[in-house]
């Protein structure tokens, strides 16, 4: 039986979109960079769970974790990648950003806004981070926890439901780490998809505490673990 949960995973993808390959100054080792590596590994679950919804769309390209209008130079169509290397030789034209927002981005939220069911327990939003905190971060230069987990500082899901599952992540990560909202809160598509259903965030590590095929193990320990105690 799958597990009743929708599953997003944003920025596993490494693709060009042909709008900007022309303007493109980013070899892929940078592309690769900006993005979640070992996302596509950790969170292959998309036949463990009813609802799994991702893209191949390199977030360097179209950051889908950022508000259609925020133009900031790491904002959703980015003018630099978090580690403030240029993304285009010369600027996109507007109708490129915005053909680029309406056949990546709109698409992305829509088919989350749809897989929203009063028959799933939980969404979460997956994600892999540096194991050290970039330029643009929230914690430039800092070590970061092995695992983060959040709710928008509990705004994103019910509390009982949120602790069911840190607690099931606990148990199956132990003795690594388990963060709560740091060093993040919860992005836009936790934010605003909770008006939806509930909705947490998670981060990996990308040190290499762990292999990705067994953090991939362990988190469908949890998931299974938390669905279960939610189930009693």
């Amino acid at each position: 039986m799958k597990l009743p949960l929708l599953i997003s995973v944003p920025h596993a993808g490494l693709a060009v979109p042909p709008e900007a390959e022309p303007y493109n100054a980013l070899p892929l080792d940078a592309i690769r960079a900006d993005g979640d590596v070992g996302a596509s590994a950790i969170y292959a679950i998309d036949g463990e769970v009813d609802a799994f919804v991702s893209t191949d769309v390199a977030r360097a390209f179209v950051d889908l974790n950022r508000a259609r209008d925020d133009r900031h130079k790491d904002g959703v169509v980015k003018t630099h990648t978090c580690w403030d290397v240029p993304v285009y030789h010369t600027p996109l034209p507007e109708p490129v950003v915005e053909h680029l927002l309406d056949r990546h981005w709109r698409p992305f939220h829509d088919r989350l806004t749809d897989a929203a069911s009063p028959s799933l327990v939980l969404a979460i939003d997956c994600h892999t981070m540096a194991a050290n905190g970039p330029p643009v971060g929230p914690d430039p230069g800092q070590r970061r926890p092995e695992l983060c987990l959040s709710d928008v500082n509990g705004r994103s899901c019910p509390a009982p439901l949120f602790a069911r599952l840190r607690d099931a992540l606990a148990e199956a990560f132990a003795p690594f780490r388990v963060a709560v909202n740091e060093p993040f809160r919860g992005g836009y598509i936790t934010r605003t998809h909770a008006a939806e259903m509930p909705w947490v965030q998670l981060e990996f590590s990308r040190a290499p505490f762990l292999t990705d095929d067994e953090k991939r193990t362990r988190l469908l320990d949890a998931l299974r673990r938390f669905v279960a105690a939610q189930a009693r």
